[in-house]
């Protein structure tokens, strides 16, 4: 098993300006060709873990300071972000930020900028089986998308640099339910089809761990609990405070569950 892992942070903590700690000792492992979930409430240290990992903690004054990152048996922490790029490691950032005066067909070339003298017209027909709704769009400014197909379109340019390790972060953030759906039912198939290993950021921890194989949840810039999604999903504690349910499996009410953070055994 030691040598299936892609990726492993051991004991790491990451500052920004010197001055603020936002990560405090993460440690998680990722097996090679499986979805892994991130889970927590806003300002856990999702998104910094995904940016420690992608080398974009750079641009932000930010940088780990304890610990090893280890892709792929070799260290990358504090590496440049067009370094980690090229090892294969993809980011789609929260947001969905296109070139809003490219087409959606030239935002997908835009995928192909480490690929250099490799041809992609295989790898474009695999985006638009993928995202259907891309196709009748292609020739459409990516300014005039609609939130759902803006995420489609940066899951398809990310994926258009054939990635090894693919970092989603929030990709159902402020999309219908039904969008939300067929976003994740993609992102599942893309793993099982293309073997690409993902790290999954995410608040819908329902949607989240029902594709993913393992999940860790994060409070407060530390690692907190972890487990195969399966056992997750039924455990007491994450069914109260992510599931929005209680004990009896009974959908709780906001009222109920406001003073949440007071009550986490855990902290």
């Amino acid at each position: 098993m030691k040598d299936n892992w892609l990726l492993q942070l051991n004991n790491i903590s990451v500052v920004y300006s010197d001055v603020i700690q936002v990560l405090k000792g993460v440690s998680l492992k990722v097996e090679k060709n499986n979805i892994v979930s991130l889970l927590g409430s806003n300002g856990a240290g999702k998104t910094t873990t995904l940016k420690a990992i992608s080398g974009l903690l750079k641009p932000e004054n930010g940088r780990v300071t304890d610990g090893d990152l280890i892709y792929d048996g070799k260290s990358i922490q504090n590496s440049a972000p067009e370094d980690i790029t090229r090892l294969g490691i993809i980011q789609v950032l929260e947001g969905r930020q296109p070139f809003k005066y490219l087409t959606i067909e030239e935002n997908l070339r835009v995928g192909t900028a480490t690929r250099w003298g490799k041809p992609f017209k295989n790898d474009m027909e695999m985006i638009y089986d993928y995202f259907p709704s891309l196709v009748t769009r292609k020739k459409t400014l990516a300014g005039y998308c609609s939130g759902g197909e803006l995420q489609m379109l940066v899951m398809g340019r990310a994926l258009m640099a054939r990635p090894k390790l693919l970092l989603l972060d929030e990709p159902s953030l402020g999309l219908a339910p039904l969008v939300v759906k067929e976003i994740f039912r993609i992102i599942k198939r893309v793993n099982e089809e293309q073997g690409t290993t993902i790290v999954l950021v995410e608040q819908n921890a329902n949607m989240a761990l029902q594709i993913a194989h393992y999940g860790y949840v994060m409070e407060n810039g530390k690692i907190v609990m972890e487990g195969k999604a399966a056992e997750l999903k039924e455990n007491p504690d994450v069914k109260e405070f992510y599931l929005g349910m209680g004990a009896s499996g009974a959908v709780k009410s906001y009222k109920d569950v406001k003073s949440y953070k007071r009550r986490k055994r855990w902290l």
